[in-house]
């Protein structure tokens, strides 16, 4: 199998591999020792394990064995429902078949327990219920950019009293009334178009990612994010356009609106600290071989009331290791869900407080790795998560 892919331009430390399993082959990037405790690593939207490539090495020098794979609908893990939008069948993307899937990867590892989960981005959010559902096995989680805002309550007492009237309103039809007329990304991301928007033309993919990744990374001057009053449209049409879309473009043509006044050989200049051209050509390479409706079925789930219903199982539960959030300080992703940050501390009694990286937007882990390992580290020492059970 690896031999039908090309080689990835990782450090001599990381070594990647498959691992078969009775439902998906992983695509695993491992460092360090197996021996040791070991440290899971979930990407999110639009990456891959490759981003953890800057920070695996140093954690695994910490006395860890450190892993990353490409997640259900991303990269060269195989095995699921690779049909279209149509086709495909969403309860195979629920966030916990992804809570499933890491379950899976660590006993295949001859672990029985991680020392702590690293989610960024969309991984954050299986690393969280993951840490609520099997505190057993996720002994402590470490959320970068996407702060966990809790599982979802359920009407309490109430025998004997009046059903409440629904709320009143539509916050996306508001969104499409404001004077600039706009919709949010994890419906567009929703809907049938979106894939095909962000395939094709394959061309232009590099083009597209370049664009997508600068705009949310602390190089672009267009990013001064700040928490946000309350979740109405008006508050949220602060956004930029990658979290907030003007209402008739996709994804592709919202990046275009943004990088209009940008110089692409500056913006090659300045990300090349952090993600130069042969990382880049990964991300281009994979999402132009395998699209990207695998990962965008994860924002279908999440759009989808009746499949999220699932959760309703976990209602009242707290994540009940320690817990702690990294983002950077340019990083808008911190504020999209408005009182997100702040409700950590309630849905986490363990909760050991938020770190914001100077230098660093969305895509912290890649633009300030050092930063992130020295956080972590320090985190793994205060919480003292240093079994083995290998």
């Amino acid at each position: 199998m690896a031999e039908s892919y090309p080689a990835l331009p990782l450090p001599s430390e990381i070594t990647e591999s498959y691992l078969p399993t009775h439902d998906l082959t992983y695509h695993v990037l491992t460092a360090g020792q197996r021996n040791k405790p070991l440290v899971l690593c979930l990407h999110g939207f639009p990456e891959l394990a490759y981003s953890w490539r800057k920070v695996m090495p140093a954690i695994a020098a910490e006395g860890y064995y450190v892993v990353a794979y490409d997640q259900r609908g991303y990269g060269r893990t195989t095995g699921w429902d690779t049909r279209d939008f149509s086709s495909v069948d969403l309860n195979t993307f629920t966030f916990t078949r992804l809570v499933t899937d890491a379950v899976i990867l660590i006993n295949a590892l001859g672990y029985k327990e991680v020392a702590c989960v690293l989610g960024h981005d969309f991984g954050a959010v299986p690393a969280a219920i993951g840490a609520i559902t099997r505190p057993d096995i996720f002994k402590s989680v470490v959320l970068l950019t996407h702060p966990f805002s809790g599982i979802p309550s359920l009407p309490f007492d109430t025998v004997g009293k009046p059903t409440p009237e629904p709320k009143k309103g539509n916050f996306h039809q508001a969104l499409a009334e404001l004077p600039e007329p706009r919709k949010a990304y994890k419906i567009y991301y929703s809907t049938a178009p979106a894939a095909a928007d962000m395939d094709n033309p394959k061309e232009d993919l590099h083009d597209f990612l370049r664009g997508y990744f600068h705009l949310k990374s602390a190089d672009w001057k267009g990013n001064d994010p700040k928490p946000l009053k309350a979740w109405e449209a008006t508050e949220l049409a602060k956004l930029p356009y990658y979290y907030v879309m003007p209402l008739k473009a996709g994804m592709r043509e919202s990046v275009k609106i943004s990088m209009a006044d940008e110089d692409p050989a500056s913006v090659s200049k300045l990300s090349a600290r952090w993600l130069d051209d042969d990382d880049l050509a990964v991300y281009v390479q994979e999402h132009g071989r395998t699209g990207f409706q695998g990962s965008l079925n994860w924002y279908r789930v999440s759009t989808n009331p009746a499949i999220m219903k699932e959760l309703e199982l976990y209602a009242g539960r707290t994540i009940a290791v320690p817990l702690l959030f990294i983002s950077g300080k340019k990083d808008w992703g911190t504020y999209q869900e408005p009182g997100a940050v702040e409700k950590m501390s309630e849905v986490c009694p363990q909760f050991k407080g938020v770190e914001l990286i100077d230098g660093a937007g969305h895509w912290v882990q890649q633009e300030q790795p050092e930063k992130v390992v020295e956080l972590v580290s320090k985190f793994l020492k205060t919480v003292k998560v240093d079994s083995i059970s290998h």
